[in-house]
């Protein structure tokens, strides 16, 4: 008896046994511990390579800077290119001071953290331009919604580092009465939206922020910041959306620092494409910059900037660098990547940089750097004695208990006010 013919699908099924079996790629970085670091197979152009289309340019027009590199600052400190913003001397030590700070509030309060004083801290070592040349470039006025790695921008915006160091110590003068943890700012005043320990929630966040100022006809944009392994949230995917939609003024900024704590770019999509390439599908301009190159930084950001406040819409820049450091106070990089990996990084050290390029123009020598950075330092020092007054970690109660109700509400609701007064009588009766 003849069989039935058989389906297209019980055909295609026994066909597929002939096939080699299909493989899934797991992303691999360059050198793990105990490797040689190898950066050979990044493509660093060179300073003209990259053309600078006008600020109102559509975004299909400037498709190659997604995959290319803005810099300004050759390996030999000299500026050139069309991206070379020609800043004033004034502006670029301001600049040098601003880093030179930032990386000796970091040490100081890593510092403080080992001792004991607070519970938590992130460094920003050898991603400082990405914040100072970024809050150089912006209006003092325009709104930052940034990431955890971005004190740069309050330091730039010349807040108080009393002020910052009063929060991560959660003591008496903190203004955000122990609510946030440590290094999470909040400084409407300045411009510096709150930190939130959720990844990515500052996007949407400031896209709408934008928006809103767009419909008021205010003239202030807005900017934020992510990690590249924070591009897989939904949330950076949304306000792409809605930024494009409604060509928000606002400045997109993916900071590519390689590693999202331990897991190296790859596992975010480093491998197929550059992180400015998620502007093209989305009909956004995209830059992809030296991050480690403060006069680039500056001149991307000023760019999309000028284009955000002339109504031609976002601009996501991705910013090439590289954290030095560990993610966290709480973190070994040391078990997961090279040891040579910060010394071999082909794009150098932003202070570094910076500093070269001033000595070469005569308005900055190695005696002047080395005196700012003593200064800098007992700056530093002198503000952490006087935070450390108002109280550190772990020795009492900086703020009082009925402040846990406190500002959340305009006016604090009845079932509140029963809660917070209940709470007192407890601690009263119990002795407190």
């Amino acid at each position: 008896m003849t069989g039935s013919p058989r389906s297209d699908a019980e055909q295609g099924s026994s066909e597929g046994r002939n096939l080699p079996p299909l493989r899934l790629h797991v992303p691999e970085p360059p050198a793990r511990p105990g490797e040689h670091a190898d950066f050979s197979h990044f493509d660093i152009p060179a300073v003209d390579a990259a053309q600078r289309p006008d600020e109102t340019a559509a975004p299909a027009d400037m498709r190659d800077l997604a995959y290319g590199l803005v810099r300004v600052l050759d390996e030999d400190g000299r500026a050139g290119g069309q991206w070379n913003p020609g800043l004033s001397p004034e502006t670029m030590l301001k600049m040098l001071r601003a880093m030179a700070l930032t990386r000796a509030f970091d040490a100081r309060m890593f510092r403080a953290q080992r001792q004991g004083k607070t519970s938590f801290y992130m460094k920003s070592t050898g991603e400082e331009a990405v914040s100072i040349g970024a809050a150089t470039a912006l209006a003092r006025d325009d709104m930052c919604f940034p990431s955890y790695r971005q004190q740069g921008i309050l330091i730039a915006r010349d807040w108080p580092i009393v002020d910052m160091m009063n929060q991560i110590y959660s003591n008496r003068g903190d203004r955000l009465k122990g609510r946030q943890l440590p290094i999470m700012y909040s400084a409407r005043e300045a411009g510096f939206f709150s930190i939130s320990g959720n990844l990515t929630t500052q996007y949407p966040q400031a896209v709408g922020w934008a928006m809103a100022s767009a419909a008021r006809g205010d003239t202030r944009i807005a900017a934020t910041w992510c990690g590249e392994g924070s591009t897989a949230e939904g949330d950076f995917h949304s306000a792409c959306t809605f930024a494009s939609v409604y060509r928000a003024p606002v400045i997109l900024n993916v900071v590519n620092n390689q590693w999202a704590i331990s897991s190296f770019s790859g596992f975010a999509g480093a491998e197929a494409t550059t992180f400015a390439a998620r502007a093209v599908g989305y009909g956004i301009a995209g830059l992809r910059v030296d991050g480690n190159d403060a006069l680039a930084v500056y001149a991307a950001t000023k760019w999309a900037a000028d284009r955000a406040r002339a109504n031609a819409g976002p601009t996501l820049i991705e910013h090439f660098t590289y954290r030095v450091e560990g993610h966290s106070t709480s973190d070994d990089p040391g078990v997961y990547r090279s040891a040579e990996e910060s010394s071999q990084w082909p794009l150098g050290d932003p202070i570094a940089r910076l500093k070269q390029h001033c000595i070469l123009l005569g308005i900055w020598d190695e005696e002047q750097h080395a005196a700012m950075d003593m200064a800098l330092s007992q700056e530093v020092r002198d503000a952490a004695r006087a935070a450390e007054k108002n109280g550190i970690l772990g020795n009492g109660l900086h703020h009082p208990m009925e402040s846990l109700f406190e500002d959340v509400f305009e006016e604090m609701p009845w079932h509140l006010r029963e809660q917070q007064q209940q709470m007192l009588d407890e601690w009263k009766a119990a002795g407190l």
